[in-house]
């Protein structure tokens, strides 16, 4: 809605227009809009699929990592209970002088996941195996906690 029309012309009724319709304003950037990181760490976590398994003693995050070394992968624990799985998957030194594209339909770029962890879930038994390209992370659980005994208080006459 353009405020002009109405007779007003002055800089702050400006100002509070682009606030409040930021659209219209010069910028072209909303006030609330997601910032560039956000963006691409969005991107990263809705490319990357996982399949999470449950057992009765842990508990398994598998993820499809093709072509990838173990340097290229970073498992974390970050905030006592959130479980970061990340990093890069580059194109292949292999391109040959004066080859382009065709189609490039081979994802690549950063990746990540981040899984918040059950309150069962140990934190220092963490393993990460990477075979035939398939990541697996096992988080062992915590055993249950033992029932507590009813404790008797004797009773003494005063």
């Amino acid at each position: 809605m353009d405020i002009r029309f109405l007779g007003f012309d002055a800089p702050i009724l400006h100002a509070l227009q682009s606030m409040i319709d930021p659209e219209d304003s010069d910028g072209g950037k909303s006030v609330g809009a997601p910032t560039r990181s956000y963006v691409r760490d969005a991107r990263a976590m809705a490319a990357t699929p996982a399949d999470i398994k449950e057992y009765a003693s842990s508990y398994a995050f598998v993820i499809d990592m093709p072509g990838l070394k173990s340097g290229d992968i970073r498992v974390q624990v970050e905030d006592g209970n959130v479980l970061l799985i990340s990093g890069e998957r580059k194109r292949g030194e292999e391109e040959k002088e004066g080859a382009k594209y065709v189609r490039m339909e081979r994802r690549i770029g950063k990746f990540m996941r981040k899984f918040v962890l059950p309150e069962n879930a140990d934190t220092d038994k963490i393993a990460a195996v990477c075979q035939d390209g398939v990541l697996t992370v096992t988080v062992e659980k915590l055993p249950p906690p033992q029932p507590k005994k009813p404790r008797t208080i004797e009773v003494q006459i005063a």
